[in-house]
């Protein structure tokens, strides 16, 4: 049983919406709490130090940034279906962009969390999970060679 189902019974709602039909910014605000989730519970099984520590690594993680490169991991891997969910959300527009994004990490972030919303509404949990592997998984082996590559380019 997906975990939408789930949640689905536990709150009784009862009522089944097609995310086809759903605003691809309704898509993003689910997917941003699936991807916060999946980045710290791996955080919190492969990482040790306080909570504070947790806290700030999954910061740069679940950032407009962090999100537009984990996308870029995923990428290659993506369906038809699926890369038009995360256009429909990269192309939605919100009227706002956070302060410390650019716009296109920023509209690449949204695309990404709308499809990760997508496939949750879909009840596409092992999907889900096989790309939040290639995403999370791929940045932290990599993650000491490309801060220093971005910490070389800032210079």
């Amino acid at each position: 049983m997906s975990i939408k189902k789930q949640i689905a019974d536990v709150l009784s709602c009862t009522g089944s919406k097609d995310p086809k039909q759903l605003p691809a910014l309704t898509l993003a605000y689910l997917g941003d709490t699936i991807y916060d989730l999946y980045a710290r519970t791996y955080l919190s099984f492969t990482t040790d130090g306080t909570v504070h520590s947790l806290h700030m690594k999954c910061t740069k993680l679940v950032c407009a940034k962090g999100q537009a490169e984990a996308f870029f991991r995923v990428r290659p891997y993506l369906s038809e279906e699926e890369n038009g969910a995360f256009l429909r959300g990269r192309n939605a527009h919100s009227g706002t962009v956070p302060k410390n994004a650019n716009v296109q990490d920023y509209r690449t972030a949204t695309g990404f969390e709308s499809l990760l919303g997508y496939l949750y509404c879909l009840g596409r949990d092992e999907r889900i999970g096989e790309l939040m592997k290639i995403a999370l998984v791929e940045e932290n082996l990599s993650d000491g060679v490309q801060s220093e590559n971005r910490q070389t380019a800032q210079d």
